[in-house]
């Protein structure tokens, strides 16, 4: 049998080639920011991807006071929690929680397309969000990447 022979790739965590991304959310739209953070995290983007394995890169969201959410979000959207005790049900709308913390609506936005499982945790924690321009991740040189030429 005279065939090419292709081997499958697949990455682990030694071979895992993590980078750090810096992501300006200004006059971004939530879902479609979240949505593409969250692919940059699991590394859908990169050609080793591997389901299985934390094999995306690092982000760095700035800017996150100027998000924006399109139609009736602002009042409609409801994050609902529960304290634990009987009644206890707690909702807030997407401008109370804004007006807490901006960054908690990037961070909830993108949690929630993350898979629900241990991985999904870890890769979580590769997400750092911040209101303003500045941000603690200088020594890691993140690199600046426009959101709208993803796909």
């Amino acid at each position: 049998m005279n065939t090419l022979s292709y081997k499958t790739i697949s990455a682990n965590k030694a071979t895992a080639d993590k980078k750090w991304v810096l992501v300006d959310a200004e006059g971004q739209t939530l879902g479609r920011l979240a949505s593409k953070v969250a692919k940059l995290l699991r590394g859908k983007y990169k050609p080793n991807y591997t389901p299985h394995v934390d094999c995306g890169d690092n982000v760095v969201i700035i800017n996150a006071e100027k998000i924006n959410l399109t139609g009736n979000k602002w009042e409609a959207k409801e994050y609902i929690r529960h304290t634990g005790y009987p009644g206890g049900q707690r909702s807030l709308n997407a401008r109370e929680l804004f007006a807490k913390d901006p960054a908690r609506l990037i961070e909830k936005s993108v949690k929630g397309m993350l898979p629900k499982n241990r991985l999904g945790s870890a890769l979580f924690r590769n997400l750092k969000v911040y209101v303003g321009a500045e941000h603690k991740q200088e020594a890691q040189k993140p690199t600046a990447i426009n959101l709208n030429e993803l796909k």
